[in-house]
């Protein structure tokens, strides 16, 4: 079986963006109306309409058999408006990739956006997430570590200031996957630098800090193969023992795993020859940032099957941890899951 991790909704109706640009039009000019839920229909024959045509079709042509789908990343948005507009936008969200998994049982399972907003407490969050684990099915959240949009407001990771987010993750079993939205930044383009930066950005505040002596069973995926971490892992090392910290493998691989969305050979074997096996989760990110095809190999860029199983890195025991062992280990509702289903 190969697992997805990292699968966005990016193809939804159009009936959504229209929702979207009405509600956010609302904030800043009296003579639009704030739209309703009840205004945004969208019927089951548009959702299969949207998911066959396009992830379900590329899913079977390149034999993955599960994605774990959350809302498309960049439409988070979370610096727009207060804690009421985010609320209201991930509840419908989240609800179209629940519907997804219901119309889709064996191949989608949902992942829970946060209603985050910059200078709110996390706490905020939780009924929201604990509705997505508990009626969804949820077996994971995207966790915005910069609401703020690319200025990069909020508290480190590590801080306390996260931390009633981390104990529900703990109280569920269920990981995050470390994911900022839309930069509104012009130094930072959103899917080529706010992405990559931030999945670095990550990384360093976990070597930092010691958060993971507080919660020993927390697990974060840091996404995009993880940002330059792979390719600078030396410069980690060097800086965790300049921080008195005990070796990368021991202070946060326990806890802390990367995605293969890496988009070129040399850069999936440079990852699959840096971080161990046991840290690295199958995943394609498609249909996303990148959707061409690559003219140098005459197929597409996000088509990550092909670099894993082309990798000289890989031995078979390693492709099966990171296509699936990985996965039902990191994701323990979705094993329970999948074990329901007899697989």
């Amino acid at each position: 079986m190969i697992i997805d991790c990292h699968g966005h909704y990016t193809t939804a109706p159009p009936a959504l963006e229209a929702w979207r640009k009405q509600q956010v039009a609302a904030l800043s000019d009296p003579g639009t109306t704030a739209p309703v839920r009840a205004d945004l229909r969208i019927s089951d024959d548009e959702l299969r309409e949207t998911i066959e045509a396009n992830q379900l079709r590329l899913m079977d042509e390149r034999g993955i058999d599960v994605t774990i789908f959350s809302p498309r990343a960049s439409f988070m948005a979370h610096h727009i408006g207060g804690f009421e507009t985010s609320a209201e936008w991930a509840s419908i969200c989240n609800e179209l990739c629940y519907r997804i998994s219901t119309l889709y049982p064996e191949r989608f399972v949902p992942a829970a956006m946060l209603p985050q907003s910059p200078g709110v407490d996390p706490a905020t969050c939780i009924p929201e997430l604990t509705r997505c684990v508990e009626e969804y099915g949820a077996v994971a959240l995207n966790l915005n570590p910069d609401p703020s949009g690319g200025h990069w407001t909020a508290p480190p990771l590590t801080d306390r200031h996260w931390y009633p987010i981390y104990e529900k993750m703990v109280e569920y079993d269920v990981p995050a996957m470390v994911h900022v939205s839309t930069s509104v930044n012009p130094a930072f383009h959103t899917t080529g630098a706010h992405y990559l930066n931030a999945d670095t950005t990550a990384f360093m505040q976990l070597v930092q800090g010691d958060l993971f002596a507080d919660f020993p069973t927390l697990k974060l995926i840091i996404p995009h193969g993880g940002g330059a971490v792979p390719y600078h892992w030396g410069r980690f090392r060097g800086l965790a023992m300049a921080l008195g910290k005990p070796e990368l493998e021991e202070h946060v691989l326990n806890n802390v795993f990367f995605d293969t969305c890496v988009y070129h050979q040399p850069g999936s074997d440079l990852l699959f020859d840096v971080i161990p096996a046991r840290n690295i989760l199958f995943a394609s990110e498609m249909i996303g940032a990148v959707r061409s095809v690559d003219p140098r190999t005459g197929h597409y860029f996000d088509d990550t099957r092909r670099y894993a199983e082309a990798s000289p890195k890989l031995t078979a025991d390693d492709w099966a941890a990171i296509r699936e062992t990985n996965a039902r280990t990191v994701y323990p509702r979705l094993d329970a899951l999948l074990k329901e289903q007899g697989r």
